[in-house]
């Protein structure tokens, strides 16, 4: 008798580790993501991007379009259906507030969202040759490259080496801000987005995709503390 109850206990044993590593395994398994079918317009890209920024705000971000399956596609070419032009700043990473994947947008981003022959030349591209449908202008809450234009304007004072260049571009922004009832600083950072929009709309490859229905360009303002992307015009 004594020698069954020990078999039996071994056996029980054994199958509760493998039980216990099935389960285990199961958890460390990649979710399974549904696949999505391709935007075919501005709207629906905007409503994926605005999705993506909910789930980030609500901590239940996903790992979309990130596998090594994703990889071996996009290694054939690439269709994103979202550009975003954004600060530098490094808690704003387009990718990760909009809950994206590999392929997914095309982000360029400089200080401020100052725009430059590259940088114009970088969202042409992405309208002329790629055909994204959406383009947006991403500022957001506290930019300390606005910041530096501020007091810069307020001190009738010219920032060092290159940095000038970018207090040059934002500058605009913050003359337009002055006045305003509530806080100068994301008053200008409104401004910046809204002037930046207004420019790339005088570009004629942009312009004319937007005539066409075929580009809707967009301001956005990133909250630093809520998480959450607003839509500003």
């Amino acid at each position: 008798m004594t020698q069954l109850y020990k078999l039996s206990r071994r056996d029980f044993l054994k199958t509760s580790g493998m039980t216990a590593i099935s389960m285990a395994l199961a958890a460390c398994a990649p979710a399974q993501v549904e696949v999505e079918s391709p935007v075919s317009n501005a709207d629906e890209a905007l409503q994926r991007l605005l999705e993506g920024n909910q789930r980030y705000v609500n901590n239940k971000s996903t790992d979309l379009n990130e596998s090594q399956n994703r990889r071996t596609e996009l290694a054939s070419g690439q269709s994103p259906f979202a550009t975003v032009f954004s600060c530098v700043d490094s808690r704003v990473p387009p990718e990760l507030i909009f809950d994206r994947g590999l392929g997914d947008l095309l982000v360029i981003r400089t200080a401020g969202q100052v725009l430059d022959s590259a940088v114009l030349g970088s969202l042409q591209y992405g309208v002329a040759e790629l055909k994204i449908p959406l383009l947006v202008v991403l500022g957001h809450e506290k930019c300390g490259a606005v910041k530096a234009t501020v007091e810069a304007v307020e001190n009738n004072a010219t920032a060092e080496a290159e940095i000038n260049w970018l207090v040059d571009g934002i500058r605009p922004a913050v003359e337009a801000a002055k006045g305003k009832s509530g806080d100068l600083l994301d008053n200008a950072v409104r401004a910046n987005v809204s002037l930046t929009v207004e420019h790339l709309k005088e570009s004629s490859i942009l312009l004319e995709a937007v005539e066409k229905g075929e580009l809707q360009i967009v301001g956005a303002r990133y909250d630093l503390d809520t998480g959450l992307v607003e839509v500003i015009g």
